[in-house]
């Protein structure tokens, strides 16, 4: 009896280090989950820029239509031309129809609002006039034949090509003219070589003849 007394006291003994030792190690491993926490560093990184659409390096530049380095050219014809008689100054194929136009004093008639038609004489067509008849008319004394001549030269309205009829016209001069449009505008003997030039107060028609008012008598200016 001692001897199974004895043995049962040795196996709860051991029974009981045996559990002691289990508890250990669950309290040891529940320690080190506490002492020793897993400990995640944050990872560093760099906040992405944000590309602001309003706020750019170089500002966008904006072309405003009202602002431009070349000005716009006008359409308005009657802004980009000068008078008649400025248009004429600054035409080679009228220098003789401009000097003239000065001998006769009609500079500020021919500059004024009108609106004129001219049948403009071209150099070669005063070339064409009998020898000595051009120099007599620049003569102070025969002015008054001079002006004729060239207001017989003008209509008191603007008339271009698109609307040009056959038939008489009335002068400034007062005498008329005759207009033909078959095969070309002829007005009298005279052709149009040159139409529709623009001017601010009229328009020019460039012709290859002089053409001399009834009013007038060339015999007598060359006698």
């Amino acid at each position: 009896m001692k001897f199974k007394t004895a043995a049962a006291a040795s196996v709860a003994a051991l029974l009981f280090v045996a559990g002691c030792g289990t508890d250990a190690d669950e309290t040891d491993t529940d320690m080190d989950t506490t002492m020793d926490p897993v400990t995640t560093e944050p990872v560093e990184t760099e906040p992405m820029e944000s590309e602001d659409p309003m706020e750019s390096e170089e500002p966008m530049e904006s072309e405003d239509p009202m602002e431009s380095d070349e000005p716009m050219d006008s359409e308005d014809p009657m802004e980009g031309s000068g008078t008649i008689v400025d248009v004429a100054a600054g035409n080679d194929d009228f220098e003789t129809l401009v000097a003239a136009v000065n001998a006769a004093d009609l500079t500020e008639t021919l500059s004024s609002e009108g609106p004129f038609t001219v049948f403009a004489p071209t150099d070669d067509a005063f070339d064409a006039l009998p020898e000595g008849l051009l120099d007599a008319l620049l003569m102070p004394e025969n002015q008054d034949a001079l002006t004729s001549i060239l207001t017989y030269h003008v209509l008191p309205a603007e008339v271009m090509s698109a609307d040009v009829t056959a038939g008489e016209v009335e002068t400034v001069e007062g005498s008329t003219v005759e207009i033909m449009t078959e095969g070309g505008v002829m007005v009298n003997d005279a052709t149009v070589i040159m139409a529709d030039v623009d001017a601010s107060n009229g328009v020019i028609h460039a012709i290859d003849a002089v053409l001399v008012p009834p009013t007038v008598d060339v015999d007598a200016l060359l006698g």
